[in-house]
């Protein structure tokens, strides 16, 4: 199976890859990509948060008070840019304002107008007038500082003291404790539904990524003929395991690297994070995900250079991608759907099943405790789909590699299989 002529193979596709454009670029640019899109979230949400100009009023003067008096004092208020201004009238009053102040809300000088009437009071009930009415982040900031006044002056009249407000009025805050044999009880934070989304995040776009790229190298070498001048010193069994190996080889450094700055965070102290963050990973988790990286990128690129083996361009070849996407796209799904319940009896068991296990055991891993046999068996999986994969693929690849002409029926690949050589 490994001769001279699959490692001359290996070692082309190693060089093309690796020297490559594409590579250099995606191996840089995807972390950068990552970061960037935090650093331009959090951007937009400041500054959408520096162009609100909000008109407060008030059924009466007591607690337009008490509402003008909690507002300057939130931090959330006090930090943004938010221009906020009060006032007092009765409902026939507000009408005759708002009206007075339509034109400015059109002309969005004025970002709303917020109308709270006594009845508040009792349910709760404001009445926002702006050009954009549905704001979450103004809603947000506002929202809990006018409830803590409507709760205050709700009570104000009644037997409790403002520690009691304030128990009534604070929510409940969990703090997990992760249960090990090796650690026994340790506080945990969001450090590993980061470390989910790292993980699923960084299978899910290499496997699709190192896919397209085989296929399309495949496509190309097939409709140029130059596979059958390739074919004349090497079988077309040890040119697809050169190929695929050899993309499998990149596709593991250009992960390492990718890892490497994740390591350098959770094994430094260059940069501290805040503590409810921290990232925890273990050297067993990381030689876990790579090997179970490496495997799964195996099993992909073999059905990705298969389909490419089949057409004789990308577009014909797009109908027979679509199954193998499901294949990724499915247990991605399923992984993100992990950080909501972790024992999830889908999870659990999508972590055994051929393919899924590849993208959902990793995932799994880092939120909860799986025991080393667990582990194993999932890798074991991979290997025995690997096993039984590669010899169809094969047959496949054989037949298809030199067939040009009319699109293939899916019939005529069922027979390619049971060609005997």
């Amino acid at each position: 199976m490994f001769n001279n002529r699959v490692i001359a193979v290996f070692k082309r596709e190693v060089k093309e890859r690796v020297i490559s454009k594409g590579f250099i670029l995606m191996t840089i640019l995807l972390p950068v990509f990552m970061f960037g899109l935090i650093g331009i979230q959090v951007l937009l949400m400041n500054e959408g948060s520096t162009k609100f100009n909000v008109t407060v009023v008030s059924e009466s003067a007591d607690l337009t008070y008490k509402l003008e008096s909690e507002l300057s004092s939130t931090e959330s208020v006090k930090d943004s840019s938010l221009i906020l201004l009060f006032g007092t009238m009765n409902k026939e009053e507000f009408k005759d304002f708002l009206n007075s102040k339509k034109q400015e809300v059109l002309d969005e000088k004025i970002t709303g107008v917020l109308y709270i009437p006594d009845s508040a009071l009792k349910d709760k009930k404001l009445e926002y007038y702006s050009k954009t009415p549905q704001n979450r982040r103004l809603s947000e900031m506002l929202g809990r500082p006018i409830n803590k006044v409507l709760i205050d002056t709700y009570f104000s009249n009644r037997s409790l003291s403002m520690e009691e407000l304030n128990f009534a009025r604070q929510g409940l805050d969990f703090t997990g404790f992760k249960v090990t044999k090796e650690e026994g009880y340790e506080e945990e934070g969001y450090g590993s539904l980061v470390l989910t989304y790292l993980f699923t995040f960084l299978l899910y776009i290499s496997l699709i990524m190192m896919g397209q790229m085989i296929l399309q190298s495949v496509i190309e070498e097939k409709s140029s003929r130059i596979v059958e001048v390739i074919l004349s010193s090497v079988s077309a069994k040890e040119l697809m395991i050169g190929k695929i190996l050899g993309s499998g080889a990149t596709g593991l450094l250009q992960m390492s690297i990718w890892l490497i700055p994740v390591i350098m965070v959770t094994s430094t102290t260059w940069i501290m994070l805040p503590p409810e963050i921290t990232i925890s990973i273990t050297l067993l988790q990381v030689v876990y995900f790579l090997l179970n990286f490496f495997l799964g990128l195996v099993i992909f690129l073999g059905l990705f250079a298969t389909v490419g083996a089949i057409f004789d361009n990308p577009q014909d070849a797009q109908s027979g991608l679509w199954p193998i996407m499901l294949l990724i796209i499915i247990p991605f799904f399923i992984a993100f759907s992990m950080i909501e319940n972790p024992n999830s009896a889908i999870a659990k068991i999508s972590s055994f099943i051929p393919f899924a296990n590849i993208i959902v055991m990793p995932a799994r891993m880092t939120i909860a405790e799986v025991p080393l046999f667990q582990l194993a068996l999932s890798l074991a999986i991979s290997i025995l789909t690997l096993l039984a994969i590669f010899p169809l693929a094969g047959k496949i690849y054989r037949v298809g590699i030199l067939r040009t002409g009319k699109k293939p029926k899916w019939s005529e690949v069922v027979k390619w299989i049971k060609y005997k050589y």
